[in-house]
C-alpha cells in the first residue's frame, strides 16, 4: 500500500511555540517526502470560532460551543479515515488526551501509526515504555514505531515513503 495522505494527531496547534514548529519545521519535512498532510488545525472554522466570543448568554454560547465540539470532532474523525495514516506528537508530560484518542480510533481502524517524542522527560507507568502503557501498545500494534528525534523521524518516514 502506498502511504500518501498523513494525518497529524497534534495538540501543538494550542500554542505559538508548537505553531511555529508544525508550519515551518515539521509539516515541509514531511512534505518534502512527498506526503500530503492532514492538519486538523487548519481545518478549524475561525471565523465560528471567533462568532462564539460575542455571545453574551453563557448559555447559548456553551451550547453553540458543544455543537461546534461536535462538528470539529467528526471533521478530525472523517480526516483520520481518509488518511493513509496517522503521526502522532507525543510532546509534553503526559501524552495529550486528544492525540491518545486519535492514536486508538486510528489503530483501531487498521491505520499504521508513527509516534513522535523528543521530549526527554519521563512519561510513562515504568521504564518498559516511552508513554502512556495503552498509547504505545497501539502505535506497536498498528505496526508502528516512536521516534524520539526530529531527525529519526524523517529517516523513518523516508522508509515508509
Amino acid at each position: 500500500m502506498s502511504i500518501g495522505k498523513i494525518y497529524l494527531a497534534s495538540p501543538l496547534g494550542f500554542h505559538e511555540a508548537g505553531r511555529y514548529f508544525l508550519q515551518d519545521k515539521l509539516v515541509p519535512e514531511l512534505e518534502d517526502l512527498g506526503f500530503q498532510v492532514i492538519n486538523p488545525f487548519d481545518e478549524i472554522p475561525e471565523e465560528e470560532v471567533e462568532d462564539m466570543k460575542s455571545i453574551q448568554k453563557i448559555e447559548e454560547r456553551k451550547r453553540k460551543l458543544s455543537e461546534l465540539d461536535m462538528e470539529i470532532g467528526e471533521m478530525n474523525r472523517k480526516s483520520i479515515e481518509r488518511s493513509d495514516m496517522v503521526l502522532a506528537v507525543l510532546e509534553g508530560s503526559d501524552v495529550d488526551s486528544g492525540t491518545a484518542s486519535e492514536v486508538g480510533y486510528a489503530a483501531g481502524t487498521g491505520k499504521k501509526v508513527i509516534g513522535y517524542r523528543s521530549d526527554f522527560r519521563l512519561s510513562s507507568e515504568n521504564l518498559g515504555t516511552s508513554v502512556n502503557l495503552q498509547v504505545e501498545y497501539f502505535i506497536r500494534e498498528s505496526g508502528g514505531k516512536i521516534a524520539s528525534s526530529l531527525d529519526e523521524l524523517i529517516e523513518l518516514m523516508g522508509e515508509i515513503k
